[in-house]
């Protein structure tokens, strides 16, 4: 079984880890598939193209799956989780269509962005009808608590989307200041998927709150391992190019952390690439070099792992058994995944 102390994992491993994971989950991940076509269903056929774009072009559906071993965990034994869990695959893809019109994104998962293709305007109100496809199926559930923590964590992911917006370009961002904008853009809605989870499984009270704390901890580590692999990572890995995140303007933490540990003629030269109209592969080198030399990366790294650990903290309450050994199987490969 899955030790809950702290991961010895190289990079060799962590292609086991996936394959053990999709070996279990595997028969809920062709129900969640069934589910996500079978509702997006539409009289007007542009919202189903697009949808179906964003929702096929390679997602892990990490989301939905969390939610449903969460359910697992606090005793459901039921099969129809499955509609229930697909409003939080909807909901992401509805912030994707949302933050590639607000990037003017051109690749998302190695295909041209929605936006691209369709324009801005339709990709918004795809966005939208997936928000409110989310909020419908959510209703059939007749659950009130469930409502609510899907409610709040869409109101979250909102203000989470203006304080990104508010930062854009912005390199004096705190550290503090940059884990807020991440714990309400990305963690919030993990967070929520492993607490609806809870509630729909019958958990008890302190299990929901574990369960909403593993997926808080999870999505920041989340986050902070996409905010490494957009200095370190490959195109064929991240389906968009290397440094997107510099040259739409985003001081991710790895440049945050430069920008408090660099000499005034390094941090002005990083202020000059950072507010280029086009960053030229050779600047991004310069920046990309600088954030390792300071340690951006590394302290990026070890923020993510100590967030994975108290993720899996919060699953000791639960019996040992092969749904909390996928919930810390989950929690290594996200800090230790390169995609």
């Amino acid at each position: 079984m899955n030790s809950l102390a702290q991961p010895s994992i190289n990079y060799l491993d962590i292609e086991r880890i996936k394959q053990r994971i999709y070996a279990q989950v595997n028969p809920d991940l062709e129900r969640i598939e069934a589910e996500i076509s079978r509702h997006l269903t539409t009289s007007v056929p542009l919202v189903a193209v697009v949808g179906r774009h964003i929702l096929a072009s390679g997602g892990k559906r990490l989301r939905p799956l969390l939610m449903i071993q969460a359910a697992r965990l606090c005793g459901y034994r039921g099969n129809h989780d499955a509609t229930l869990a697909i409003v939080f695959e909807y909901l992401h893809a509805a912030t994707l269509l949302h933050d590639d019109v607000v990037d003017n994104a051109e690749f998302r998962r190695n295909n041209p962005a929605a936006n691209v293709m369709w324009g801005n305007p339709a990709v918004v109100l795809v966005g939208d009808f997936l928000y409110s496809k989310s909020i419908l199926l959510t209703v059939g559930y007749n659950n009130i608590r469930i409502l609510q923590v899907l409610s709040e964590a869409t109101t979250k992911m909102a203000e989470g989307e203006v304080l990104q917006l508010i930062n854009a370009d912005n390199l004096e961002i705190d550290e503090s200041e940059y884990l807020e904008v991440i714990v309400r853009k990305t963690a919030v809605l993990i967070s929520a998927a492993c607490q609806v989870g809870a509630i729909f499984g019958g958990g008890s009270a302190t299990q929901e709150e574990a369960l909403r704390a593993y997926g808080h901890h999870l999505g920041i580590a989340f986050q902070l391992v996409d905010d490494t692999l957009d200095f370190t990572g490959k195109w064929e890995e991240l389906g968009k190019p290397i440094g997107n995140d510099v040259q739409e303007g985003k001081a991710t933490l790895p440049l945050i952390h430069t920008m408090y540990h660099s000499l005034p003629e390094e941090k002005e030269q990083i202020r000059k690439i950072f507010s280029a109209d086009k960053i030229l592969p050779k600047d991004f080198e310069r920046v990309r070099d600088l954030v390792i030399r300071t340690g951006g990366i590394d302290r990026t790294m070890r923020l993510a792992i100590q967030h994975v650990e108290q993720a899996k903290e919060g699953l000791q309450m639960f019996p040992d058994s092969p749904t909390r050994d996928i919930l810390l199987d989950i929690a290594d490969y996200v800090v230790y995944r390169r995609i």
